[in-house]
């Protein structure tokens, strides 16, 4: 990195954080201002914010790197984020906001009971907990690996800029980072899409970048199989996916604060829909980005692999010459490739789509990927502990060895306000759950609305360094945006089917949805572990977003079930 990039990076940084403490100093005189803002935010700052809790450093990270190793496939992920939007809108809010709860599970108590409330509460602090720390965890393991800084360090340094702001203002100073964030954020990818697409050989234009994404089956963006060893297919994602939605969005505190803290219902409506219209478009951007990364690097040196610790490694094993071997023919296999491509770049431009070349890409590119997993085995070989997945290291090799100076310091501020953005949504929503929904709840005498404030504060500052002993004990998971959504699919499930049968099974009581939930939630580690954890990625059974629906109905239906015996019992009883 040049000393232009360090200053763009540094100044960016320093402007979220005393940003967020100036805007937000000493307006925190109560509960409902620390964790809801005072319902001051206008309907477009609950939009972006929701969009900037979602959207984390892992996010900017690792869905290039999806998309450079799968295609457009994973946008069917989110396929089913818009029906969540307008479900939610027309059954949550108006709920929570009829309620005024600080947080979601505050309903639990007044629908079921407190044993039911401190349950979900618990599920959300685990998941969300795990959650966080890899936000942290997730930029702070690439960067330390592509420039080397210390890996500690540097899950310290994010964590600490985090909790300043978070600690002084709370959901406040959440919301009015989130802007700022959002707005680097984007500006940066745009930016960085506009510089690929300029790097790409003169007779290459976007339209013929496509093409060639397209040949080497990098443009399949939807999938209509019903085989559910599939991870991302239209019906998980409009299924699976739309009831991880409708959970994340729902009852997850860290989104639920975001929309609580809107100025009326149809302000935090307004703001959920606006973040439902361009959530997907802004993901299918970011694959896309991914994509054309790929295409860029078939006319650049592909590297073997894009981590740099696994080249450390090779050079300090037996299986250097191997590895080398392996080098010197994946530049044979890269160099006929290039000129192929561009050969057929040349018949697309005069209208001809030869598909003798482009069943040449075909195979050249499985030959590709051959010699690459080749090396992944070697590297397995020399250090198993070591994890061979590269895809979360591709963009950040691009921007740091292909970006002009200025800007690697510009998308790296990107990726550290995105992981910072989450982060703040995380610890903000665990404090706020810990105050109210465990701490508050169980306190025998009453306290002030300052000692609530301080309390919020304090778990705000226990949270925060939590997650950064979770992020620095972590180990890299294949990919990480699929870590966090699998840690996410595991919980999800079961505290959407208790929310679901609270507003619409008025039927079902405590008791029968205590019981189901608990049997929903072991039943779902049971399926995670036999279909899911105990396979090679990519050769699971089961894909993950299907424990969302299974974990969701199984909570429902087990409610309906214990519900009938209960009531059979007490007819007998009488």
């Amino acid at each position: 990195m040049q000393q232009i990039d360090w200053i763009v990076l540094v100044i960016t940084l320093l402007f979220i954080v005393f940003y967020g403490v100036w805007k937000t100093k000493g307006k925190s005189k109560n509960v409902n201002d620390y964790i809801l803002g005072n319902n001051e935010t206008p309907w477009y700052t609950v939009g972006i914010s929701v969009m900037a809790t979602q959207a984390s450093a892992i996010t900017f990270l690792s869905t290039p790197g999806q998309a450079f190793n799968d295609g457009m496939g994973f946008v069917q992920f989110y396929f089913g984020l818009p029906i969540a939007m307008v479900i939610i809108c027309y059954t949550f809010i108006p709920i929570y906001h009829k309620l005024k709860v600080f947080t979601a599970y505050e309903y639990l108590e007044k629908r079921f009971d407190q044993k039911t409330r401190s349950l979900a509460a618990v599920l959300f602090l685990i998941q969300r907990g795990l959650g966080t720390g890899l936000t942290i965890y997730a930029p702070s393991i690439i960067l330390s690996s592509i420039l080397g800084w210390n890996l500690t360090q540097m899950n310290i340094i994010i964590g600490t800029l985090v909790i300043i702001y978070t600690f002084t203002g709370g959901t406040k100073a959440v919301n009015v980072t989130h802007k700022q964030q959002m707005f680097i954020i984007m500006s940066g990818m745009f930016i960085a899409f506009f510089l690929i697409i300029q790097g790409l050989p003169e007779n290459i234009s976007f339209s013929n970048a496509l093409q060639i994404a397209g040949a080497n089956d990098k443009m399949n963006i939807i999938d209509f199989s019903i085989d559910p060893k599939n991870r991302y297919t239209f019906w998980s994602g409009i299924t699976g996916g739309l009831f991880l939605m409708l959970s994340y969005f729902g009852t997850d505190q860290s989104q639920v604060g975001r929309y609580l803290s809107g100025k009326s219902i149809r302000e935090s409506q307004m703001g959920l829909l606006f973040n439902g219209l361009l959530k997907v478009p802004m993901q299918f951007f970011i694959l896309l980005t991914g994509v054309m990364v790929y295409v860029f690097f078939q006319f650049q040196t592909l590297p073997i692999n894009f981590n740099p610790s696994s080249k450390n490694i090779i050079e300090n094993s037996n299986y250097k010459k191997e590895y080398s071997n392996l080098e010197a023919r994946l530049v044979e296999v890269s160099s006929e490739k290039k000129q192929i491509t561009l050969d057929y770049a040349d018949q697309l431009n005069v209208g001809n789509e030869n598909n003798v070349l482009k069943r040449r890409i075909v195979v050249l590119g499985e030959k590709e990927k051959n010699i690459r997993d080749q090396a992944k085995d070697l590297i397995s070989k020399a250090d198993k502990k070591n994890k061979t997945n590269d895809a979360d290291y591709i963009f950040i090799h691009f921007i740091i060895n292909y970006l002009p100076k200025g800007l690697v310091g510009l998308l790296l501020a990107v990726i550290l306000c995105a992981a910072m953005s989450s982060t703040a949504s995380g610890l903000s929503a665990l404090a706020s759950t810990t105050v109210i929904d465990i701490y508050k709840r169980n306190l025998k005498s009453e306290k002030s609305e300052k000692h609530f404030v301080h309390a919020s504060r304090f778990f705000t500052l226990i949270w925060g360094i939590i997650a950064i002993l979770f992020a620095c004990v972590g180990t890299l998971f294949e990919n990480l945006i699929q870590l966090v959504n699998i840690v996410g699919s595991i919980f999800y499930g079961t505290v959407l089917g208790i929310f679901l049968v609270g507003f619409y099974l008025k039927y079902v009581k405590a008791k029968a949805i205590f019981w189901a939930a608990s049997i929903s939630q072991s039943t779902i580690f049971v399926i995670y572990y036999y279909t899911i954890h105990i396979y090679p990625a990519g050769k699971e059974t089961l894909g993950y977003l299907w424990l969302n629906f299974i974990g969701a109905m199984l909570t429902v239906f087990i409610s309906l079930i214990l519900q009938s015996l209960l009531k059979k019992e007490i007819v007998v009883e009488e």
